[in-house]
């Protein structure tokens, strides 16, 4: 946690907003810590909620995951935390252009942004057993955030019915590609 802790100082210091390249940090595994992402977005540690979103956006620059568990990580120092669901809120969208050429730019609750295309696909699926699926975007390097409710709203005003090999499919385009939610015939008004 030490290393972890020097590193945040120094970044915070610097004012830094890019990424460090945790994709290829591999630092011996330290344990874990008590730190868990809930659902919505909340980021707790021993229990309480952490209240800066400074600090909050400071430790998601180096979250990594690895198949379906996630940690902090430092070019020496690698410590597991839980993730309840996605380690990101989607809490904003906005529309570039329109139609098939049109881009769906999420902002996390964090400040990343991702545009919805090959290299940020979006997915639908259910969730620990929930009846409708959700809406997620990669964010970077296996990281997701779910897409807040308010949003999905707005990405279902989006959508449309397009022909697919599957059949008729509603969802939306972004990126020069066709992310479907679902069938036409599922999708109710």
């Amino acid at each position: 946690m030490t290393d972890l802790m020097r590193y945040a100082a120094e970044l915070e210091k610097a004012g830094e907003r890019a990424l460090p390249p945790v994709e290829k940090w591999n630092p011996d595994y330290c344990g874990e810590i008590d730190m868990v992402i809930r659902r919505d977005g909340t980021w707790v540690h021993e229990g309480t909620p952490i209240g800066r979103a400074r600090l909050v956006r400071l430790f998601s620059t180096v979250l990594k995951r690895e198949g379906d568990e996630h940690f902090l990580v430092t070019p020496v120092e690698k410590m597991k935390i839980e993730v309840e669901d996605a380690p990101f809120v989607a809490v904003l969208m906005r529309r570039e252009g329109e139609g098939a050429d049109q881009k769906l730019v999420f902002t996390t609750n964090v400040g990343d942004e991702a545009v919805a295309g090959p290299d940020h696909p979006l997915s639908f699926r259910k969730i620990n057993g929930e009846a409708e699926k959700a809406p997620y975007i990669e964010v970077r390097a296996g990281l997701e955030a779910r897409v807040a409710r308010a949003v999905y709203y707005d990405l279902v005003a989006l959508g449309e019915t397009r022909e697919t090999d599957e059949g008729a499919m509603f969802g939306v385009w972004s990126g020069g590609e066709f992310f479907p939610f679902g069938p036409a015939s599922e999708m109710t008004a």
